[in-house]
């Protein structure tokens, strides 16, 4: 039997959950949400309901995604998992770790599926990479976007929330230690949110991670180092490929490229949701690594402010 599965917010980011949806197998589009008038054009594309309320819509799906603005995550989210829905919530899970926690605690309340969309795991790269990384000793991040304009997406949240917290929540998958220490900088440039951040984290184990984010630069550059023993590798979340760097025999540097096969990191994203639904498994990224990664990044953000404050 097909899973049911609704859109909440066909924005940007939406349109393509729901595109996904109504490619995949054993899953029925059954309805969009939105408030704009597209909604009817869109539907037919995909041969679904339109509605304008998502209220209307919780009885006659089995799961939905959740592809709003963060401010409305927490109250759609609660009203969803109360309904008995599984959902996927697209990053951060919520804007602060009550809400965060109350969702996750309603969703086992419920025996609901509850995954947050960190869409980095499911990068080719990421996923041929965490084969070889063993112990790491020092991570560095570098993720860099053009400013959209004010009001563009993601402007009306911190960068810390928009784009670090993908990082974050790799390294956190990387190192699975506690944060002791963590040291940012930061600023607020063309925006009244953070635009420019830089992050300083130091694990239990004595690892450290570097995460620098911008949404300023001229171009887009997402990549990731990990240095471990005798080698390290860089990943370009971009083109999907990783570098191997290690010691050769002789003791000098050899290297070797990884090219993974290219898939869609949002298709495969769903599908582990469709999976998890059907199989009743807990997620890779559940509402407890969503909270996590939320914690950190709102930890960095409350450090800059501090800053600007004195």
């Amino acid at each position: 039997m097909a899973i049911k599965i609704g859109v909440i917010g066909i924005g940007y980011l939406g349109q393509h959950h729901a595109r996904i949806y109504s490619e995949l197998e054993n899953v029925e589009l059954t309805a969009v949400d939105i408030v704009e008038e597209k909604a009817d054009d869109f539907a037919k594309i995909h041969e679904c309901e339109s509605c304008y309320d998502y209220k209307q819509i919780l009885n006659k799906v089995d799961a939905l995604s959740i592809v709003t603005p963060t401010a409305t995550h927490y109250s759609i989210a609660l009203d969803c998992l109360k309904a008995g829905k599984d959902i996927l919530i697209e990053k951060p899970i919520t804007e602060n770790i009550e809400e965060a926690d109350i969702l996750i605690n309603e969703a086992e309340k419920r025996g609901c599926i509850l995954q947050v969309g960190h869409l980095e795991r499911y990068n080719p790269a990421i996923r041929a990479a965490s084969k070889m990384i063993n112990d790491p000793l020092f991570i560095e991040s570098k993720r860099l976007a053009p400013f959209l304009g004010k009001g563009g997406r993601g402007t009306d949240i911190d960068v810390t929330l928009d784009l670090m917290i993908h990082d974050v929540d790799i390294i956190l998958s990387l190192i699975t230690h506690p944060v002791n220490e963590i040291r940012a900088v930061g600023a607020e440039i063309l925006t009244d949110k953070i635009d420019v951040a830089k992050a300083w984290l130091r694990f239990e184990n004595g690892c450290t991670a570097l995460a620098t984010v911008s949404r300023l630069a001229p171009e887009k550059q997402r990549r990731l180092k990990v240095f471990q023993k005798d080698s390290y590798l860089l990943i370009d979340y971009m083109n999907s490929e990783v570098k191997r760097y290690f010691r050769n025999e002789e003791g000098t540097i050899s290297s070797h490229m990884i090219k993974p096969e290219n898939k869609e990191p949002l298709k495969e994203e769903l599908k582990d949701f469709v999976r998890c639904i059907q199989t009743r498994t807990r997620p890779k990224v559940s509402g407890f690594e969503g909270r996590n990664a939320l914690q950190v990044v709102l930890e960095i953000s409350e450090i800059i402010k501090r800053q600007h404050e004195r």
